[in-house]
């Protein structure tokens, strides 16, 4: 069912009726938000939107702006606080990576899937002002306009401008820290949502400062049923220190693979708070998280009274309810 078809259909369960029309209470959908950092591997793109199509999920991708530069052209970038043309993690090793990588994202979009920003150069802005925020943001939104021209790529689809400008409307904090301005930052600059926090277990989102929020649960794992951030990165440390161990990898997929479903059985069967899980692009442990995710994804993103969806609809959803939408005509 596309996107925009389900979201209307979790939206219905939500609006009110009247009582001479009401129906016995329905419980609602499950909904599920899946999202990926980074955004970079060109292989994870095209897997990841067969895992969509295969299962009816929306997925949310935050894009690393520093992978639509080169390293000629990194000069262009002018990271709060540092030199230009900085990076933590690197640049695109060539014009035609960036090629691909536009063409998955505008792929990608029209798909129905949310791009939205991971900021640029990947640096902890715990202690950067508005300022330095919106001077970030500003460039998130140039870069994408402009990578096209930026790399010589012929073909620009008609409407990426727009879509730079008006269409990447969530972000995550690069290592999920954020400073006192970011959401004075993120609605001036035409942002819906930032999707930064942590929470104890999850969490509903929520609206503060004209900016949805929503927070990456914590989730019981392995043996002890220790809490961990429910994202792939956390797991990985959490497993193997940080450090590749494929001789495991069976065993590491299977406790991520159980620390998902239970999370999700316990709301499915509980309040049905969304659920929230982030993974990124690199293949840790052997691609253990990923196979653990295309499992999940498979099992629970083809329930009739489950929703995967992205970010963008469901902070769209959040903003209805919490504007007290009714059915037209009530």
């Amino acid at each position: 069912m596309p996107p925009a078809i389900r979201v209307s259909a979790v939206l219905l369960c939500c609006l009110s009726v009247s009582p001479a029309l009401a129906e016995p209470p329905q419980p609602k959908e499950q909904i599920v938000a899946i999202s990926f950092d980074g955004a970079n591997d060109l292989a994870q793109w095209e897997r990841s939107r067969a895992l969509a199509r295969r299962t009816g999920a929306s997925f949310t991708y935050f894009v690393s702006c520093v992978f639509l530069l080169t390293r000629a052209d990194r000069g262009i970038y002018h990271p709060p606080g540092r030199a230009a043309g900085s990076s933590n993690i690197g640049f695109a090793p060539s014009r035609e990576d960036v090629a691909w990588r536009l063409r998955e994202m505008w792929t990608a979009r029209l798909e129905g899937h949310d791009i939205a920003s991971h900021g640029c150069g990947h640096f902890d802005g715990a202690k950067w002002s508005k300022g330095d925020w919106s001077a970030e943001l500003r460039q998130v939104r140039s870069i994408v306009r402009d990578a096209w021209r930026i790399n010589n790529i012929p073909y620009e689809p008609a409407g990426w401008k727009e879509f730079a400008e008006k269409g990447i409307v969530g972000f995550r904090a690069p290592y999920l820290s954020t400073g006192a301005g970011l959401d004075a930052a993120l609605a001036d600059n035409g942002f819906l949502y930032s999707a930064s926090g942590v929470s104890r277990g999850p969490e509903t989102p929520f609206e503060r400062n004209g900016v949805v929020q929503f927070s990456l649960p914590t989730i019981p794992e392995g043996p002890a049923k220790r809490r961990v951030i429910a994202m792939d990165y956390n797991l990985y440390v959490r497993h193997s220190n940080g450090k590749e161990d494929p001789a495991h990898a069976d065993q590491y997929e299977e406790r991520a693979y159980q620390a998902f479903r239970a999370a999700f059985e316990r709301q499915y069967d509980g309040e049905r708070i969304p659920l929230q899980i982030g993974f990124h692009f690199t293949l840790m442990n052997g691609g253990a998280y990923w196979r653990a995710l295309e499992r999940f994804a498979s099992e629970v993103c083809t329930k009739a009274d489950v929703e995967c969806i992205s970010y963008r609809d469901l902070a769209r959803l959040t903003k209805t309810q919490a504007a007290g939408h009714e059915a037209p005509g009530n």
